[in-house]
């Protein structure tokens, strides 16, 4: 499955982000994956998982989030696209949470599709900025890694991913859960 994956990068994300979930949604609980249906819950469907996605803009209808079902959210890399993040986390109708989003890179700008225009990042978080935007929501991170992205290529900027984290994925659950 995710070998027919076009990008090295892509499939290793990808994997690396199903060890997170391993073992921590069951076949019997409903996700609920923001924004539309794309390679990753499609992934998740062909592994036996019930997965609902959003169509509706987030941005302009935030509010329709709270009206939907699930027993766990998953956002992989959806929350740097949005202008008001917050809005959509504070309203999700579930008490656990899996997230991922890329990280801010010094040496680097904020990712803007040339060929897409909706395609960009409004924000690329740094770990404590996405820590903070989830506890201002009324998240607890439960649990948390970083992932490097490296790109097999000559120059300096590939030498860098090597070693700076460019993907941070969380486990949140609500508060009042804990």
């Amino acid at each position: 499955m995710i070998r027919n994956l076009k990008h090295p990068s892509q499939q290793r994300r990808y994997r690396l982000t199903l060890n997170f979930l391993k073992g921590r949604i069951g076949k019997d609980q409903t996700i609920l994956d923001l924004g539309s249906e794309n390679n990753f819950s499609k992934i998740l469907k062909k592994q036996g998982h019930k997965v609902v996605n959003t169509d509706f803009d987030l941005d302009k209808e935030p509010g329709k989030i709270a009206e939907m079902k699930g027993d766990v959210c998953t956002a992989f890399e959806i929350f740097e696209h949005l202008l008001n993040p917050l809005s959509v986390i504070e309203q999700l109708p579930v008490k656990r949470l899996f997230a991922s989003v890329p990280l801010s890179l010094w040496f680097a700008s904020a990712y803007r599709s040339k060929s897409d225009p909706w395609d960009r990042h409004f924000h690329e978080f740094e770990d404590w900025q996405f820590d903070w935007l989830l506890d201002h929501a009324g998240w607890k991170i439960i649990r948390q890694e970083k992932w490097t992205n490296p790109t097999f290529t000559p120059g300096i900027r590939p030498i860098f991913r090597l070693f700076t984290p460019r993907w941070y994925i969380v486990e949140a659950v609500r508060k009042e859960e804990v």
